[in-house]
């Protein structure tokens, strides 16, 4: 059994930071990327940044030079840094994982529960 908890989330000004965290926990043999979605109330679930287990990173435009993704395989952890956030930042927040349980097991992903961010104006 594997799980993701994410954790960091609140309400925060615009152009303020906020820095999330997402902790996977369980067998696990190896992951081979994270990742982080976001989903805003009516829209669907977006990808916004994800590493791969080389620290290869990937950002939607949308959040380019304002959110670094980084992890710690070791710690089994992975965070994004989320700074001069806006109002159209604001959503739930996912972390996924995708990764295999022992040497042999599929390649699976898995996801957190969600961390609500909320931008004021």
């Amino acid at each position: 059994q594997v799980q993701l908890v994410e954790s960091g989330g609140g309400l925060v000004q615009v152009g303020g930071s906020l820095r999330l965290s997402c902790a996977a926990s369980g067998s696990i043999f190896s992951i081979n990327h994270w990742a982080w979605y976001r989903q805003a109330p009516g829209k669907e679930r977006e990808l916004v940044a994800t590493i791969t287990s080389g620290d290869s990173t990937n950002y939607a435009d949308s959040v380019k030079g304002r959110f670094t993704i980084s992890g710690d395989n070791a710690k089994k952890q992975v965070y994004l840094q989320m700074n001069s956030l806006k109002p159209e930042d604001t959503a739930v927040y996912y972390c996924n994982a995708n990764l295999r349980m022992s040497r042999y097991a599929p390649n699976y992903s898995y996801w957190g529960q969600g961390t609500q961010v909320t931008v004021s104006s």
